[in-house]
Formats: structure tokens, sequence, C-alpha cells
């Protein structure tokens, strides 16, 4: 695995770690709040978090021709389970500004 496949693949892995507490705290509290559209916002960011570990692993094995287009998914799987964070984060505190992430 070349040097920047590595450091890529660190930055995620660092990423996915703090989406992941994160995304627990949100459930924690969609749990203590028993709102069922936050707990069902979870459930689907759990599972695109899950999708791009899955990712993240098959890069590691990838021809240089798929990793462009694979980092790519990456990329917008990230930016999805921040957006959702965010949304999540506001519904969960409807009269809070949203913390930035």
């Amino acid at each position: 695995m070349s040097e920047a496949t590595k450091a890529y693949d660190e930055k995620i892995r660092e990423e996915l770690k703090q989406v992941k507490a994160q995304l627990a705290d949100l459930e924690a509290r969609s749990k203590a709040e028993d709102k069922q559209v936050a707990a069902d916002l979870v459930n689907q960011l759990k599972a695109t978090h899950r999708e791009i570990d899955k990712k993240r692993e098959e890069i590691k094995k990838s021809a240089v021709d798929e990793m462009k287009q694979e980092q790519e998914e990456i990329n917008a799987g990230i930016a999805k389970l921040k957006s959702g964070l965010a949304e999540l984060d506001r519904k969960l505190n409807p009269d809070q500004p949203a913390n930035p992430t």
C-alpha cells in the first residue's frame, strides 16, 4: 500500500472514529427523549458508517484506477454522515443552534 493510501486510510479511520462517538452520544440522547424519528436516523447513519468502513477496507486492495472512484464514494459518505449528524442534533435540540462539525 502506498504512503498516500496509508495516509488517506488513517484520515478516514479518524473521521469514522469521531462520527462513531457522535453517533453514540446522539443515540443515547434520542433514546432518552424517546424520539422515533431520531432513532431511525441513528440507524440510517450507522448503516452509512458501516458501508464507509467497508469501502475503506476495500480501498487497500484496489488498483490505482479504482482507488480514485472509491475515495470519492468514501468522501461523499463522510459528508453524508456529518450532514446526518448535524440534522439529528438539530432534531434533538430544536431550540439550540447545531454544533459545527
